[in-house]
């Protein structure tokens, strides 16, 4: 097949800058380099949330993870039916523990203390 255009003449310009962003990438790097993150999680929780709150949305989350793994509970049969309730009965005792501890982070005195404060 014979080509019919010549090849396109080479811009050096863009040949040169793409050496020179190399060379510095490499060479001369940024003085301020980015930190990586302390977690790789997908979710953060923001800062200045008070820990009624973050405990409150946990116990609703709790929640909601027993109801899922109580449904599927009464779907399945054999050794997995087991297992789903084991899951239950764990999710019911966490969500036990954070309940106790809303009432314990809401129950407080004219100083700010908890209730159960020993002074």
């Amino acid at each position: 097949m014979i080509k019919h255009s010549p090849n396109p003449p080479l811009d050096s310009t863009s040949l040169h800058a793409a050496a020179h962003r190399a060379i510095d990438y490499y060479l001369n790097p940024p003085t301020e380099t980015k930190r990586p993150a302390e977690d790789h999680g997908i979710f953060i929780v923001r800062k200045g949330i008070d820990a009624e709150t973050l405990l409150i949305n946990a116990s609703e989350d709790l929640a909601s993870a027993q109801a899922l793994a109580t449904h599927l509970a009464f779907e399945i049969d054999g050794t997995a039916r087991c297992v789903a309730l084991g899951i239950c009965r764990m999710l019911e005792g966490i969500e036990l523990l954070v309940n106790n501890a809303i009432v314990q982070c809401g129950a407080r005195d004219e100083k700010g203390r908890p209730t159960n404060h020993p002074d």
